[in-house]
């Protein structure tokens, strides 16, 4: 990761703080029932470029379907700020670009992800 940076991100309230760092040249959404409804735009990471600051327990987990991914959310305010799953036995961390601080969202080309599939 030649233009790794590290970037803040957060959910609104505050509560769940976290850094990560990765080069961020795109983002995926995923066009599944949760994630359209929530809005992400996500960049997956490894658990080790992931750092959470504080909101361990101030967070939620939802999962449906097969039960891959752990949708995390807020408690207060309901913000899906990252989450997790493992694909193929490695682990990951689902960052929601949204919730980076200096990043501008609306620069970054965006692929769909065909999540209704699974």
């Amino acid at each position: 990761m030649s233009n790794a940076k590290t970037y803040a991100g957060s959910c609104h309230c505050k509560q769940v703080r976290f850094e990560v760092t990765t080069e961020i040249d795109g983002a995926s959404a995923c066009n599944c029932s949760i994630c359209s409804r929530v809005g992400w735009l996500m960049k997956s990471v490894p658990p080790g470029d992931f750092k959470l600051l504080s909101g361990d327990t101030a967070q939620t987990n939802y999962q449906f379907g097969g039960k891959s991914m752990h949708h995390l959310f807020c408690t207060t305010c309901g913000i899906h700020a990252f989450g997790k799953y493992a694909h193929g036995g490695e682990e990951k961390i689902v960052v929601n670009l949204r919730c980076l601080e200096d990043l501008d969202v609306d620069a970054l080309k965006v692929q769909t992800f065909d999540g209704k599939s699974y």
